[in-house]
This record gives C-alpha cells, structure tokens and sequence, in this order.
C-alpha cells in the first residue's frame, strides 16, 4: 500500500525545476523522493487546488508565483488528485488490488480508517470502482466491483490492513516532511504557508 498522486503533464512550467509526466500516471509519495520529484508533486497538488477562490479569501496576486499558489494557500479545502495504491508485489505480474479511481483524493485517506473501525466500507472513486469491505477480522479488496467479472479480488487479516495503512501514513508524513525542506529552499517566502497548505491537502499533521 502506497499513497500516490495522480499526475499530469507539465507544459511550459517554469516556477520551478519539476520532472515530465503523463497525465494520469501516478508519483508514489514517501520521503525517499529527489528534490525534482518533489517540486513535481509540489506543482501538482498546488494545480489541483488552481481555483479562483471566494471574494473572502483575499484579492489574487498579480505575480505568476502568487498567481500559480493562491488557490492552494487560500482556499479552505483542499484536494490531491490520488489515493493510497494497493498492489501485490509477491507475483508475477504485480496485481493491482485498489487503484484510486476519478474524483479520488489523498485528503480522503482516512476512509480506510472508516473500513477498519467505522462502517466497514469504502469506495476510492470510479474506473476502476476500487472498493474495501470488511467482514469479520478481514477485510476484502476488490480493484473493480462495479466493472466486468473477474476483477482480482484479494482478502487480509484487519490487522495487516492495519499495518499497511499506518505505514502509507508514514510514507505521507515522510513526504511532507521533505516538501517543507524543499519549500524553504525554493519558496521561501512563502514557506510556512506552502507547507501548512500542503498538510491540509494530505489531511496530516505539520511537521513544523
């Protein structure tokens, strides 16, 4: 289980340093990530939140810079394109399990914490329709439940899921870490406010 942010292309951008993508791929976030990697996942949470926010958030600045973050520093919610990603490396072909599908976002990845305690289900967004369910002490992962048949489909002890989604938790929290670093370094002065915002999109807790 892997916290992922859904990607896209990034033409013509020029704030600062950010790696290529395809649209709808997908940057694993964890706090092994190089400084273009981050700056990337930087540029693209900031895009999801590229809003004209309400009249009460304050008046749009006239740089590219403040242009570019507005939305992101002012806008109460916040969303991250992605989710939390969940494949089987012990085989062959790598089996995707849950896959965020559209409308899905990192700021809701609490949810799986609602499979364990709460009401025992979640959905992470359509094509595919990933979907967790628990029964009991397991809790079954379907990558497509409204799709064709034949959807892989694998079941775990509550316990394991646990363990996983606490780890892509830290993973999160590893990553935010590294963002504030990385923002005092190429957005200082708007440090404080870049990384406050991007706690608030991944639903975390600041570093600093």
């Amino acid at each position: 289980m892997h916290p992922v942010l859904e990607m896209s292309a990034a033409d013509g951008f020029a704030l600062w340093p950010v790696g290529e993508y395809e649209s709808y791929g997908h940057l694993v976030l964890n706090g092994e990530l190089t400084p273009v990697e981050v700056g990337t996942a930087v540029r693209r949470i900031a895009e999801c939140n590229d809003f004209e926010p309400e009249e009460e958030h304050g008046p749009c600045p006239s740089d590219p810079l403040g242009i570019f973050l507005h939305g992101l520093l002012t806008m109460p919610d916040l969303f991250a394109a992605g989710g939390f990603r969940v494949v089987d490396h012990d085989t062959d072909t790598d089996t995707v399990f849950v896959e965020p599908g559209c409308c899905n976002g990192l700021e809701s990845w609490r949810d799986w914490l609602e499979v364990l305690d709460g009401t025992g289900y979640s959905y992470f967004g359509h094509d595919p329709s990933s979907v967790a369910e628990r029964t009991g002490a397991i809790v079954r992962l379907t990558l497509d439940a409204y799709g064709t048949d034949g959807s892989p489909v694998i079941e775990l002890p509550v316990d394991r899921v646990r363990r996983l989604v606490v780890g892509a938790q830290q993973d999160l929290q590893d990553f935010l870490g590294l963002a504030g670093t990385w923002a005092e370094q190429h957005l200082p002065s708007h440090a404080a406010a870049v990384t406050a915002a991007l706690a608030r999109a991944l639903d975390l807790v600041p570093t600093r």
